[in-house]
């Protein structure tokens, strides 16, 4: 198995700031207050993609925001909302609070859906702040700011495509050519004992995870050589790239090799035999396979199969196997996703954070959180009646209390951000 992993930031757009507006009118001298609302910013939104396998895309692009509300108008004309932001998301992808590592959501469903961060409410024009003794508020409420944090995506995936041959056939060396995996590369027999995969990125929203399946030989579906081992893994993917060595240095056939191969997947189970193969014929580059080559490809793709003839030691070739390879993979149906039993997902609720916080420096009382600074942003503080509004809430919410149990005497200093004023009774 596969793990792809992501971190990206993602910010919910802000509400829309409530409009300070009076009617006017002719004929009609004091009009009231008609301020309109502000529109809700855009909330960050995660939805599975089956058409998607992997996160190569979250590589390249790492700041995700949504749109922010529009701000109301007169006429009591509402803003617009801001427009979601979908982001597409493979199944089987976990998402994470990148702070807590705290597992927010397990996308598995086609089509399923997770808001990671919600976009700020609309701020209230001044339509709303009319009382029988305020008949014309010359204030309004800022929109709140949209939820912002930054985001871990884990998938955990199978390969799309197995490299399947002989050992020694340059398999890990194909892997390392057409991804970032480091597979250990050498002339010997078994240099890779256990799968290597890669994520194959041709261009954007075209990827696909490729694996370097251990070389099989005669007698695997037996259990010789660790085949159990190895043919557990090609059972899971979805398209076979079948390596075959058409140089002949090593004294084997090459239609031999194809046809032993195949044997071994047909013995071990039956389905594998009838998997998409696409037949990479490596070493065209060596003394003496261009004739072996031309033999191997006419028989071989008189069966039905494609053949490319290509040099992973020079890149020859490589890119059209693998381009040919992902127009193969679209017209398949979606991968099944695999979970096992053990890897239960165990979800986490986020608690609400405190309305505000206290603390006391320099004998100074700092005060804040996300609400209070909602409340100072939407102040007027150079009119009295916002001013009182402001002391209102504050009041209700339990500030004052707080401060008085934690001792503050009148003409002690409070800091709310950037407003710094004496405390009186």
């Amino acid at each position: 198995m596969f793990v792809d992993t992501a971190k990206i930031y993602i910010k919910a757009g802000k509400g829309g700031n409530g409009a300070v507006s009076f009617h006017r009118e002719k004929y009609v001298p004091a009009g009231g207050p008609d301020g309109g609302d502000g529109g809700r910013g855009g909330d960050v939104i995660f939805e599975v993609d089956s058409g998607m396998s992997t996160l190569m895309d979250f590589r390249y692009k790492k700041i995700y925001k949504a749109q922010n509300g529009e701000d109301g108008k007169g006429s009591k004309a509402f803003g617009k909302d801001g427009e979601d932001l979908i982001i597409k998301i493979p199944p089987g992808t976990v998402i994470k609070d990148a702070a807590t590592n705290q597992v927010l959501a397990d996308m598995v469903e086609p089509g399923q859906q997770f808001v990671a961060a919600r976009g700020g409410k609309g701020g209230w024009g001044n339509v709303h702040f009319t009382t029988p003794t305020r008949q014309a508020p010359k204030f309004a409420k800022s929109g709140e700011p949209g939820e912002e944090r930054e985001i871990i995506i884990e998938l955990k995936l199978l390969a799309d495509v197995g490299l399947v041959g002989f050992p020694n056939v340059g398999k890990s060396t194909i892997l390392s050519v057409v991804s970032e995996a480091k597979p250990k590369v050498a002339n010997y027999h078994f240099t890779t004992i256990n799968p290597n995969l890669g994520v194959v990125n041709l261009g954007e929203g075209n990827s696909f995870v490729l694996a370097d399946i251990p070389g099989l030989i005669e007698g695997a579906h037996t259990g010789i050589g660790l085949g159990h081992e190895f043919l557990k893994h090609v059972e899971r993917t979805r398209i076979l790239i079948h390596v075959v060595d058409v140089s002949g240095i090593e004294g084997r056939d090459p239609v031999a090799d194809f046809d032993t191969i195949n044997k071994e997947l047909k013995e071990y189970n039956p389905e594998l035999a009838e998997k998409p193969q696409i037949v990479a014929a490596n070493k065209i580059d060596l003394s003496g396979a261009e004739e072996l080559f031309k033999n191997f490809k006419k028989v071989i793709e008189e069966r039905g199969y494609k053949v490319f003839g290509i040099s992973a030691a020079t890149n020859k070739g490589i890119r059209d196997l693998m381009l040919y390879t992902s127009s193969k993979l679209k017209e398949l149906p979606p991968p099944p996703i695999y979970v096992p039993q053990e890897e239960k997902v165990k979800i986490y609720k986020v608690e609400e954070e405190a309305p505000f916080t206290i603390r006391v420096e320099n004998d100074t009382y700092i005060i804040e959180g996300k609400w209070i600074q909602k409340v100072v942003g939407s102040t007027n503080f150079e009119d009295i009646e916002s001013l009182q509004y402001f002391q209102r809430a504050l009041k209700r919410k339990g500030v004052i209390n707080e401060l008085e149990k934690m001792g503050i005497q009148e003409g002690d200093t409070v800091k709310i951000y950037d407003l710094e004023f004496d405390y009186v009774r």
